[in-house]
């Protein structure tokens, strides 16, 4: 059963097509990457879904409820949580109060464990020794950890990940992955823009293709790296082994 869908989706900047009429629908516990080259529309695909845009056609839809024109936050509440290419901690507060504040907004629910409940989010990322470190002081690898652990205190139902392994050493990529296979060990439906197939490849069950705005392929991703499509949207890229 999809938990997301997405409907002919179009999104335009002074006459640019960013997105041209995407498809795709996602299981409940399903880990899918959506790959492309560099500016195919990737990044406008989560803008859209996350409410920080708004599309001139199409429609998102979760659990079947039409999310569209929601805003930012409230598609949040729905259970829709992401994070950013360029991390954006709080630099002068701890890794724990990094977390405690995006927690805040489930007090009501949460009752008075918010503290305990922000030291679950972070050992499900491997932070719970850092916890008392002020997110300045944290290496690349940590800091893209700790953007993860802010989506997770939202409790979501479906993460978005954006590109998240840019800018990482061969060691923190293998680290980030960890992480990422168990939550979605956990049951976690996980959707990862990323541009290198290699890093799809270990995590996904399933890929969505995205060149200049549109969905050229989708499927099983040792399928798809042989698509003839797709190897020439990569043609020259060099980042499709």
């Amino acid at each position: 059963m999809a938990i997301l869908e997405v409907k002919g989706l179009t999104k335009r900047f002074k006459g640019l097509v960013a997105v041209k009429n995407v498809s795709f629908a996602v299981d409940k516990g399903e880990c899918v990457g959506i790959i492309g080259p560099n500016g195919a529309g990737k990044t406008t695909i989560f803008n859209l879904i996350t409410g920080f845009l708004r599309p001139e056609s199409g429609a998102i839809f979760l659990k079947d409820e039409e999310i569209t024109n929601l805003k930012p936050h409230e598609i949040v509440n729905k259970g829709v949580a992401r994070t950013f290419q360029l991390t954006c901690p709080l630099p002068n507060m701890s890794v724990l109060e990094n977390v405690l504040v995006p927690l805040y907004t489930k007090r009501e629910k949460l009752g008075g464990n918010l503290e305990e409940k922000g030291l679950e989010v972070l050992k499900l990322v491997g932070l719970f020794h850092q916890k008392d470190k002020l997110a300045k002081s944290l290496p690349h690898g940590d800091l893209k950890k700790l953007e993860i652990a802010r989506a997770l205190a939202t409790e979501p139902e479906v993460l978005l990940l954006d590109e998240p392994f840019a800018g990482l050493s061969f060691d923190e990529m293998a680290a980030l992955m960890g992480v990422i296979k168990n939550l979605h060990e956990s049951g976690l439906t996980i959707i990862i823009v990323e541009h290198v197939m290699r890093i799809i490849m270990n995590l996904s069950e399933r890929v969505i293709v995205i060149s200049e705005g549109e969905k050229i392929a989708e499927g099983p991703p040792r399928e798809v790296v042989h698509d003839m499509k797709v190897i020439e949207a990569y043609l020259g890229v060099g980042t499709i082994a």
